[in-house]
């Protein structure tokens, strides 16, 4: 049930209708309750998934407010939650059940619930957390969280302790873009040390993937953009090769490199001819994994025989398949070692920015926006 309990004011980014720019609001947050904690946010990523929401590519409900690579420190917690503690610096990543069958399997991308818990706009009662400056009330919950606000209600599940050691204010990304390109490398395609791997897409996801190849010992890493300074990041961040898809017939290239064909292979551009394209240049027994996300009802074709011939699949991926309270922490242990360097990726905004920063994203000049909200 709702309550005032504990309620406090907030500064929000909020959406009020279908692509409208984001407007900086007085809110009002209620306290946490249950399994929830309370987190004050020091910093979150801007993530496609937010613009496309904004765009109502997915029909989460308006007026909302957004975000869901929050970071930030507890600052109270409900009365069921067990292991969190106010001063824990937590990473925030998406909404799970716990208790379906997926989720029970160390697979809570799939929960039976995952679209509601993360795009329904409310919580599992049907109630919302916030309230505008007129008292009406505000959707929430994305993904959990919520994080375009100064703070932010969480459950203890997707709350991820991290070290304090560690810089929080860029780590907000790990909860979503950047385990989503890391994990579909190491968790879902399982990508073997020698074998070749190729990225359809040079953003923040795809270039997740290519540091997570070099992580698992791949080597001939691609990376296929249209951006010349994303094919050059790429090479300084693991790949062996890069390639142009406006210069280069793309097949043709991957085919070349590989020696017939990749071993694996990410799409994370949305777009269908690339995901097409992609399939015809796996190797025999290659896998694609898709985490592009494109408007509902996109369809993209394939060959059949291609795919049935060569033992050729495809994998559609949430979040990388990662269990957070495991993966993200050993994404940070990687970072911290040099092996992990995904603060090449970044640029930070303060959150009144959070428009250019989404023009900025959109355009393709900054691969990860975070927004800096606390200090």
């Amino acid at each position: 049930m709702s309550s005032n309990s504990g309620s406090r004011d907030i500064t929000a980014a909020v959406v009020r209708g279908k692509e409208q720019p984001f407007v900086i609001e007085q809110a009002r947050l209620r306290g946490p309750q249950d399994d929830e904690v309370l987190v004050k946010i020091v910093a979150t990523g801007l993530c496609h998934t937010d613009l496309i929401v904004r765009d109502q590519y997915y029909p989460v409900p308006l007026p909302a407010v957004l975000g869901h690579e929050g970071a930030g420190i507890v600052e109270a917690v409900g009365s069921n939650v067990r292991e969190l503690k106010a001063g824990d610096h937590v990473v925030l990543t998406y909404g799970q059940c716990g208790h379906c069958n997926p989720c029970r399997g160390g697979h809570g991308a799939y929960c039976r619930d995952f679209f509601a818990l993360n795009f329904g706009g409310v919580d599992g009662h049907g109630h919302t957390a916030i309230t505008d400056a007129q008292g009406q009330p505000l959707h929430d919950h994305f993904f959990a969280q919520s994080s375009f606000a100064t703070f932010a209600l969480a459950r203890e599940i997707n709350a991820i302790k991290v070290p304090e050691d560690a810089p929080l204010e860029l780590l907000g990304p790990l909860g979503c873009g950047i385990q989503t390109g890391a994990g579909a490398v190491l968790n879902s395609l399982q990508v073997r040390s020698g074998s070749s791997f190729a990225s359809y897409g040079a953003g923040a996801v795809g270039l997740s993937a290519v540091m997570a190849a070099k992580v698992a010992g791949a080597t001939t890493i691609i990376a296929i953009d249209v951006v010349p300074s994303r094919l050059q990041l790429a090479m300084e961040l693991g790949a062996t090769h890069v390639v142009n898809s406006r210069e280069t017939d793309v097949i043709e290239a991957v085919r070349a490199i590989t020696g017939g064909g990749a071993d694996f292979a990410l799409e994370s551009t949305g777009r269908p001819e690339v995901l097409s394209a992609g399939i015809e240049a796996l190797g025999g027994l290659g896998m694609m994994g898709v985490v592009g996300a494109p408007k509902l009802g996109t369809t993209a074709s394939f060959d059949v025989n291609n795919l049935l011939l060569g033992g050729r699949s495809i994998r559609g991926i949430v979040e990388g398949d990662s269990v957070p309270q495991v993966f993200i922490p050993q994404l940070v242990t990687l970072y911290q070692q040099g092996r992990f360097p995904f603060d090449r990726l970044v640029k930070f905004y303060p959150l009144e920015q959070i428009n250019q920063a989404a023009e900025d994203s959109t355009r393709g000049i900054t691969l990860k926006p975070i927004l800096r909200i606390a200090a």
